[in-house]
């Protein structure tokens, strides 16, 4: 069966962001497509893994609605691939899964996913969460100068990260989280506090959630990852004195 998508109607001068549903099944690619275009995106369907890379990689995707059990490539595999492409590095990913195990969660969530939904859904919360995800991506900030936190440079004009002067790529999520960090360095900051600054603390998030994202960017930053501090009990912290010797 040919995928379907619906095309709401907008004047021509707004352009809507492109969202793409990626679920092997017919019924929930409609009712999230419809959903989608009433609220007024662009939804783009597919209806396997692979067709979903193919559609993905044209460009030009702000988020990509992923089933995680997709038959022959899971979406696990799906959101892997396509977090390693450039054309796609910085689409913004949102699960759905019947999967109600906290490890399914997690391991999503470790892999870049913004958020998830468990199905069934309701559509209404799966538009008010696919415009949480872009909201808080998009939040305005003020330019300044770069911040330089031993080999960390924070580019905020470019939005841009880089260790060392190697760029390191990074989610719209994970950028808002270093961006906490570097802006209150040195004091520590709860787990609650940062689920309600990044995430927007969606009632069945936990701070588990955190962790995983912490460990994500830790990751990242490579030798520079050290920097940022468990408060046990409590938290993480930046701490500027722990930077790696240059």
């Amino acid at each position: 069966m040919e995928p379907i998508t619906y095309v709401a109607m907008q004047p021509a001068s707004i352009a809507s962001d492109r969202i793409l549903i990626v679920d092997d099944e017919p019924d929930i690619l409609a009712l999230a497509s419809y959903h989608m275009s009433a609220a007024g995106y662009q939804a783009i369907t597919a209806l396997s893994g692979e067709e979903g890379i193919a559609k993905a990689r044209t460009g030009g995707i702000a988020l990509i609605i992923l089933d995680l059990m997709l038959p022959a490539m899971s979406g696990f595999d799906v959101m892997t691939a396509l977090r390693a492409d450039p054309s796609c590095g910085n689409c913004a990913f949102l699960m759905l899964t019947a999967l109600r195990e906290d490890a399914d969660r997690i391991r999503g969530l470790s892999l870049g996913a913004d958020d998830y939904l468990t199905k069934p859904f309701n559509p209404d919360e799966l538009v008010l969460r696919v415009g949480a995800i872009l909201r808080r991506a998009r939040a305005p900030r003020i330019p300044s100068e770069a911040d330089t936190i031993g080999p960390i440079v924070v580019d905020r004009p470019g939005h841009r990260v880089s260790v060392r002067g190697a760029d390191v790529g990074l989610t719209p999520t994970e950028y808002r989280l270093l961006l906490l960090m570097v802006d209150s360095r040195g004091l520590a900051q709860r787990r609650e506090h940062l689920l309600q600054a990044v995430w927007g603390a969606e009632p069945d998030m936990q701070t588990r959630t955190v962790d995983v994202h912490i460990q994500r960017l830790r990751t990242k930053l490579g030798s520079a990852g050290r920097m940022i501090e468990t408060v046990r009990g409590f938290g993480y912290r930046l701490s500027p004195e722990n930077a790696p010797p240059k």
